[in-house]
């Protein structure tokens, strides 16, 4: 009854959720269900952080779930690999081949043979991938281990290094800085109500600087921008410090108190001169200058980062050394100071309980997410035989494309992929798995941008037969013939195991609340000081010199590491642009690639050059252009403007090849290679082209 008020409308059910994407921001948000049907969607009004809003993308979400290219029922390949035809078969069939396949490979090769590749496109504790949703089955199995390798990890590991934590600062705390540096970070973009909290300190008269190669939409808002060279951002944390204590203004008395190995790092320091780190990261060194000075007098500072920093060869460094920053500025001991980069881990919930590492046979290997090309061609003892594939579109996300499409096409690879939709990865399945979408299954999210926790109840019934994650594997145990009850464990169960650990952030929070009130804020204080009772380093300090990074092979001190190929001359000259592949307005990582009104939205893949690079390649606005180099090519339309720097390349990712008659993605182009520090990947250490396409 259109006028008629929500909370009168007869019939109208209000059902609390989630957004379960690979987004920091967590959204809270609530299904409006009528007669069991959803009827809309959205952001929590009285949620402190969603703020009742959502994002371009998920305003749409429900749209989505019933978009008519959903997968609803098992598939089973018809045609070669690769061609993506299959045709519809039962659920009873399914589980047949896929046990019996499974089961074939344990025998032949052991359970190492299994590879379980998960990704981020649910990251909740029951379905997704915080919770490594089936990994008791997994473990049971003794499959190999997945290693979670392409988002953050270089600077989750960096960062521990420096405060014995990868948490930092609560990004809402930001709204107290008077200095915020926004690090390789489209806030606007990939966290937009972090923005709301960076302009509202902005309106109290807090300076905003965004640095990043490229001119974003939030750098167009900040009040000053610094273009650095990709890769570069530690030497430019080193030349802001180099300033700042040739000022004489660095805090001694924290120096002393709270940190370890001072004298060694301003020895480091000082070799990072302005006019040195000007002619790294290609600034004036005005610029430098200029920022070292306001660093140099403005309490407190925050800075906040995002993961396509430390995509890169040095990226683990340059979180390490960002993270030292405000060590000799003592913005750690100020509400609204230190460095925010991922809240993950403030959550005290028992991981441990979901996945039961103890039911593993013995020890097993771990497979690398960015290296699955890699694995799948050359890795015999034993050879991966099976790959499950959840919430993860590999065959367009994962970099050296070339290879990971040429592993999926291995007919002795026995795939089987769980989906909402036909992507790229799917083309190559033996099996599809129809999965359920948020708004049909229960899970339980934090967000790693925030301080919040939230309960997604199911909303309606999943249309199909769409089955959950955990559905999924308790009916694949079944026909496995597994006995352990713990695999048979209801998400209901499973969720009260996980917030039953009695952590003190989880202090009066149960799963009876967050059903009843759908989010809780965890028991930290607000503003929060994370290092006010010391670092969990083995020192108890901060360490610029880290015993723990030198045991593991890499420079004990913090400082600056190169990319590897953005600063190599020698192929510069050969592929002279650097290309920062990042996130689209339109699309997250590749999920809504499909979705028509995005996609209309987004546009086709472009790629923009500066006008000098352009007009020095004879290329001109709107032109098909050719973006390569060694290991591959994609095409795109080309942009001109000044939103990039000279000798950089801007593209955009989440496109799907399927949809674009079978052309490459801009992962063709990327290196199967790992960043200096957890196996990260280096999306971002990638050196191209350009030419007119043919």
């Amino acid at each position: 009854m259109p006028g008629t008020p929500e909370s009168t409308r007869p019939g109208l059910k209000i059902v609390p959720g989630a957004c379960p994407l690979d987004c920091p921001d967590g959204c809270s948000w609530q299904v409006q269900v009528e007669d069991g049907t959803a009827v809309g969607l959205r952001g929590t009004p009285d949620h402190p952080y969603t703020r009742g809003t959502l994002c371009v993308k998920v305003n749409q979400y429900l749209e989505h779930t019933r978009a008519p290219d959903r997968l609803l029922h098992p598939l089973r390949r018809t045609g070669r690999k690769g061609e993506g035809r299959f045709e519809r078969i039962s659920w009873d069939e399914a589980l047949d081949e896929i046990a019996g396949r499974l089961s074939e490979v344990i025998d032949r090769y052991g359970g190492e043979a299994i590879w379980p590749y998960q990704g981020t496109g649910n990251l909740g504790y029951i379905q997704g991938l915080q919770g490594r949703a089936g990994s008791r089955l997994w473990n049971t199995l003794g499959a190999s281990r997945h290693d979670m390798t392409i988002c953050s990890v270089a600077g989750l590991v960096g960062t521990a290094y420096t405060l014995g934590t990868s948490r930092g600062m609560d990004p809402e705390d930001l709204r107290h800085s008077r200095l915020i540096l926004l690090w390789g970070t489209n806030t606007l973009t990939t966290s937009h109500h972090l923005w709301k909290v960076v302009a509202e300190a902005q309106r109290s008269g807090a300076h905003v600087v965004a640095i990043d190669p490229v001119l974003t939409r939030t750098a167009r808002l900040a009040d000053e921008h610094l273009p650095i060279n990709p890769g570069t951002d530690a030497a430019l944390a080193l030349g802001l410090l180099h300033v700042v204590v040739s000022l004489g203004a660095e805090d001694r008395a924290y120096l002393a108190e709270h940190t370890l190995g001072w004298p060694e790092f301003r020895a480091r320091i000082e070799q990072f001169t302005p006019e040195r780190t000007a002619r790294i990261c290609g600034l004036p060194v005005e610029s430098v200058v200029r920022l070292g000075e306001r660093l140099a007098v403005t309490r407190p500072t925050g800075m906040k980062a995002a993961q396509g920093i430390q995509r890169h060869a040095g990226g683990g460094m340059a979180l390490r050394t960002l993270a030292a920053l405000p060590g000799v500025t003592g913005d750690w001991k100020y509400p609204g100071g230190g460095l925010a980069y991922s809240t993950d881990g403030y959550f005290g919930g028992d991981r441990e309980a979901l996945y039961r590492d103890d039911l593993l046979p013995g020890p097993v290997r771990s497979l690398s997410m960015t290296r699955l090309g890699e694995a799948l061609t050359t890795v015999d003892d034993p050879p991966v035989k099976a790959l499950f594939v959840y919430g993860a579109n590999p065959a367009a996300a994962v970099g050296g494309q070339g290879a990971v499409r040429a592993g999926l096409l291995r007919e002795d690879l026995f795939t089987v992929v769980m989906e909402h939709f036909h992507t790229d990865t799917v083309d190559y399945a033996d099996i599809v798995l129809p999965a359920t979408m948020q708004p049909e299954h229960a899970d339980l999210h934090d967000g790693y941008g925030h301080l919040y926790i939230t309960w997604n109840e199911p909303a309606v019934e999943p249309p199909g037969a769409c089955a959950s994650t955990t559905e999924t594997f308790r009916r694949l145990a079944a026909r496995l013939g597994l006995e352990d009850p713990c695999l048979y464990a209801s998400d209901e169960e499973l969720a009260r195991e996980l917030l039953a650990g009695g952590h003190p952030s989880l202090a009066g929070i149960d799963l009876d609340r967050l059903r009843s009130e759908g989010w809780a804020r965890l028991n930290y204080p607000s503003p929060f000081l994370p290092f006010a009772e010391g670092f969990p380093t083995p020192s108890g300090k901060l360490e610029f010199v880290s015993a723990a990074a030198a045991a593991d092979g890499h420079d004990p001190l913090c400082g600056y590491t190169p990319p590897q190929e953005a600063a190599d001359e020698d192929l510069a000259r050969r592929f002279p642009l650097v290309l920062i592949s990042s996130a689209s307005h339109f699309f997250l990582n590749t999920t809504f690639g499909n979705k028509e009104s995005l996609i209309r939205r987004a546009g086709g893949p472009t790629v923009e050059l500066h006008p000098d690079d352009a007009a020095a390649r004879e290329l001109t606005e709107g032109q098909r252009v050719r973006v390569f180099n060694d290991r591959g090519a994609f095409t795109a339309e080309l942009r001109v403007g000044r939103s990039v720097r000279p000798g950089v390349a801007s593209t955009t990712k989440g496109h799907w090849s399927r949809l674009m008659g079978g052309a490459p993605g801009v992962n063709a182009t990327v290196a199967e290679r790992d960043a200096d520090m957890g196996g990260g990947a280096v999306y971002h250490d990638n050196r191209v082209e350009v030419c007119a396409a043919e």
